[in-house]
């Protein structure tokens, strides 16, 4: 599939999110424009370099209040159990500067929908497709408490909910997760003042990807896009 980004011609692959790859491409366009990237630069970790500095300069992510992190740890209750324990497979698509990202999770959420409807698959998957060396015994991670993994994997983890698949991709800087917890097993309540700071960090994290789209948005909105749609808004304010 070919489109274009201002005139630029970007082809993608038939089977990739061609979304991500005209996001990439305002990005770069940005970058460029901006003094962040020359314009004949080719070599893709400079150009994720000058994204990463792009996005660290324009898009603004507010940190929370103490307000709105108390808000969040008294309506998410479960969330901050002392002594959670789960057990958990996952089975890992590395990101590293070489690959293409827009494709390794849409191949992560392909496999990801195959589990969904035939779970009993997982450690087949996980041995075939798991860049993690607990794929070789189906994804295994065994016992796992609170502290033992990021922040964003042991959110997931450690969500209220019922066991087997997650129904979501799990995103951390290792890559995209598809996870599954065999059994949970309860511990007692945090304290806020304990727990502020892994609510502060889930919701910047929060903050952050909603002010991406909208970053992405408004970019799109003084484009010329030929060939993919994406969200656009000629104005800053986008909702």
């Amino acid at each position: 599939m070919i489109f274009s980004v201002n005139g630029m011609a970007v082809a993608v692959e038939a089977d990739a999110p061609a979304e991500f790859a005209a996001a990439r491409e305002l990005l770069r366009q940005r970058a460029v424009a901006t003094g962040l990237l020359g314009s004949a630069i080719e070599d893709e970790e400079t150009i994720e370099a000058a994204i990463e500095k792009l996005l660290e300069k324009e898009v603004t992510t507010p940190q929370p209040t103490d307000s709105e992190c108390r808000r969040y740890y008294e309506q998410n209750p479960a969330e901050f159990e002392s002594g959670d324990l789960v057990h958990a497979r996952h089975i890992l698509f590395q990101v590293t500067p070489q690959v293409n990202v827009p494709q390794i999770r849409a191949r992560a959420e392909e496999a990801l929908n195959q589990l969904l409807a035939e779970p009993n698959r997982f450690a087949e998957l996980a041995a075939e497709l798991s860049n993690c060396p607990s794929g070789e015994q189906g994804g295994n991670l065994g016992q796992i408490g609170r502290g033992d993994m990021v922040p964003e994997f042991e959110s997931a983890l450690f969500k209220l909910g019922p066991t087997g698949i997650l129904n979501e991709l799990v995103k951390t800087r290792y890559g995209f997760h598809i996870v599954a917890v065999d059994q949970r097993i309860p511990g007692r309540r945090l304290p806020f003042e304990m727990a502020r700071d892994r609510i502060a960090r889930r919701l910047s994290s929060s903050v952050e990807e909603k002010a991406l789209r909208q970053y992405i948005s408004l970019l799109a909105g003084q484009a010329e896009i030929d060939g993919v749609d994406l969200e656009a808004s000629a104005s800053p304010l986008v909702q």
